[in-house]
């Protein structure tokens, strides 16, 4: 058992794992999350085996049985988020998306597998970004070395957000949520002055439910 005892930097905490890990393939998994196929791990590893794939997530939902997370668009908020969140589980999505295996510009890293050697190429999380957006950050360095993101429903989890860590609910940690977003739109100001190119630009960014662009 390896235990972390610094102050929380999500990104140095990861990393720091890693270097203790011995696999060829690294599952990045929240403390605050709980499995619920029994083979979650298999399904994430299927794809993640695939030579032209970096990174695999998967579908996790909150306590009362609502999507969490089932990919992410960058531009959501602002910034990046989401999708289908607070959809009821059994709820398909637009064109079915929520059950549909698909490449995505970013997953989150609370259930992540990524293969040992596109970690260490892309340099593994940027420790500038202790909280906020270091998984989508990650997953761009991941699709700008030529790699694909793949969201797969298939593995499904429970993730009961911020259990550990807490709310951003304190003047410090308001302001460093808004210097890692400074710092995530220094570093990828093209794809947010562009669009995702995953994502529709006559879909609006002013919800996470794929829902028409207002006119």
């Amino acid at each position: 058992m390896v235990y972390w005892e610094g102050e929380f930097n999500y990104s140095a905490i990861n990393n720091y794992g890693v270097t203790y890990a011995s696999g060829e393939y690294l599952l990045f998994l929240n403390n605050d999350t709980e499995v619920i196929n029994e083979d979650c791990i298999e399904e994430l590893l299927g794809y993640c085996m695939r030579p032209d794939v970096g990174a695999v997530g998967a579908r996790l939902y909150f306590e009362d049985d609502t999507i969490q997370h089932a990919g992410v668009v960058i531009g959501f908020g602002g910034v990046a988020g989401h999708c289908f969140v607070q959809q009821l589980r059994g709820y398909t999505g637009y064109c079915h998306r929520i059950i549909s295996a698909q490449n995505y510009s970013a997953v989150t890293a609370a259930c992540m597998m990524v293969p040992r050697d596109v970690f260490e190429e892309v340099g593994g999380f940027s420790e500038e970004l202790a909280v906020a957006f270091n998984d989508i950050d990650f997953c761009l360095k991941v699709r700008r070395a030529g790699k694909l993101i793949v969201y797969n429903p298939y593995a499904e989890l429970y993730h009961y957000e911020s259990k550990s860590r807490g709310l951003e609910d304190t003047p410090e940690k308001v302001a460093r949520f808004n210097q890692e977003i400074a710092v995530f739109e220094k570093r990828w100001p093209e794809i947010l002055r562009k669009g995702d190119p995953y994502y529709n630009p006559n879909l609006t960014l002013d919800s996470q439910d794929f829902s028409l662009k207002r006119i």
